[in-house]
C-alpha cells in the first residue's frame, strides 16, 4: 500500500508577542510578509482601494490579521477589509481591498487613518513546547482620504509651510489641504522627530537644548519617497 502523505498543517499559538515595524520606499515589511506601500491615498467617493501584499519566505505559513485604526489607535468601524483574516502560502502574494463605509468627511483636506496589518507565522507541532513564545510582527501604515477636487496638486504642499522660532521651539504652519510627514527634520545642529503637519493646521516642536537655527526638513511623497531637503523660514 503506498502511504497517504499530508501537508503540515499550521499552527497558530495564542501567545505572541507584538512589533510594530517601520515601512520603507519599496513597502512595509513585517517578518516575510511586505506590504506593497507604505501609505495608501484612498480617493474620496471609491468605493474600495486595493494593496498587494506578499510572503517573500521560503517556507513559512503566516496567518494575516488587517483593520483600520483611527488617528487614536482605536480600531475604526468606518472600514471594511477583505479579507480580513487569511492564511498566505509561502511565495504568495494576495490582495487587501479596503472599503470606507463611513460618513462623509471633509471634502475640502484629507482625512488620515492607519492601515494595521499584522502577520503570525506558523509553527510545527511537534517544535512547539508548552513555554513556547511565538513572535508576531505589525505593520502600520498611513491611510489618506483625499478629496477628488483640492485647488492644488499635493506634490506642492511642501512648498507652502512656514517656520517660526521662539521659547526653545519651532512652529511649521501648512496651509496646504494635505498632510505633510517631514522627516530628516533639523533645527541648526539639532535633529527632532518624524513629524507629521495636519492640513490647514500647525505644529509645535521643542528643540533639544532650545537652540535656534536654520530649519530643514525633507517630506514623503504620495510614493513613501523622501523629497529634496528644503529650508523653512516665516
Amino acid at each position: 500500500m503506498k502511504a497517504k502523505l499530508h501537508r503540515r498543517q499550521p499552527v497558530w499559538p495564542r501567545m505572541c508577542l507584538f512589533a510594530a515595524t517601520l515601512g520603507i520606499a519599496a513597502g512595509a515589511h513585517a517578518g516575510g510578509v511586505a506590504l506593497g506601500a507604505t501609505r495608501v491615498i484612498y480617493p474620496q467617493g471609491e468605493k474600495q482601494v486595493s494593496l498587494p501584499l506578499t510572503n517573500s519566505s521560503e517556507n513559512n505559513d503566516f496567518l494575516i490579521q488587517s483593520w483600520v485604526a483611527n488617528p487614536d489607535g482605536a480600531k475604526s468601524q468606518d472600514f471594511v477589509i477583505t479579507p480580513p483574516l487569511f492564511v498566505i502560502h509561502p511565495k504568495k502574494e494576495n490582495t487587501l481591498r479596503i472599503m470606507y463605509v463611513g460618513p462623509g468627511l471633509p471634502e475640502d483636506r484629507e482625512s488620515v487613518f492607519y492601515l494595521n496589518s499584522k502577520a503570525i507565522p506558523s509553527v510545527d507541532k511537534s517544535k512547539l513546547a508548552s513555554n513556547t513564545l511565538q513572535i508576531a510582527t505589525q505593520s502600520v501604515i498611513k491611510l489618506f482620504i483625499r478629496p477628488k477636487r483640492l485647488p492644488t496638486p499635493s506634490v506642492d504642499a511642501p512648498k507652502t509651510l512656514t517656520c517660526r522660532q521662539g521659547g526653545g521651539k519651532v512652529t511649521v504652519n501648512n496651509p496646504s489641504p494635505y498632510y505633510v510627514s517631514l522627516v530628516q527634520f533639523y533645527v541648526g545642529g539639532a535633529r527632532l522627530p518624524n513629524s507629521m503637519v495636519a492640513p490647514k493646521n500647525s505644529l509645535t516642536v521643542a528643540v533639544p537644548g532650545g537652540q535656534d537655527g536654520k530649519v530643514s526638513f525633507q517630506t514623503v511623497n504620495d510614493f513613501g519617497a523622501n523629497t529634496p531637503t528644503q529650508f523653512c523660514s516665516g
